[in-house]
């Protein structure tokens, strides 16, 4: 099996996936997915793809993640790892499209609008 390469997004993160045979081996910009991630909900959240098709422990995987926030950029790897699975075996779509997995998720932040003070919110209003 040769390398499988993908990406995920989620609001501004972006993942790049590399995943090979190996041992289970998380790494995330050079760093132990302990290391990147501190919160066992984010852990979680990678992870999860992999324990739904059983694949833990069956692959390394190598991730180049940027942009956004930890928790966006954990929900961006754990749909490039979705991709991937599918990638490895067609079956694994069907045990991932039904928890939501397979979804790119569209939810930007809206843009801040002129006249404005944020995207909705507009300056105090005085009439006299």
């Amino acid at each position: 099996m040769e390398t499988i390469h993908t990406i995920g997004r989620r609001k501004t993160a972006v993942a790049r996936v590399y995943v090979s045979e190996g041992k289970g081996n998380i790494t995330v910009n050079k760093k132990d997915l302990a290391n990147y991630f501190p919160t066992g909900t984010l852990q979680y959240k990678v992870n999860q793809p992999l324990v739904l098709t059983e694949n833990d422990g069956n692959f390394d995987i190598k991730v180049n993640v940027y942009g956004g926030g930890i928790t966006g950029q954990a929900e961006a790897i754990r749909l490039a790892l979705s991709r991937a699975m599918c990638e490895v075996d067609a079956e694994n779509r069907a045990i991932l499209k039904p928890e939501g997995l397979m979804t790119r998720d569209p939810r930007m932040v809206e843009r801040k609008k002129f006249g404005q003070k944020k995207a909705r919110k507009k300056f105090q209003f005085s009439k006299r």
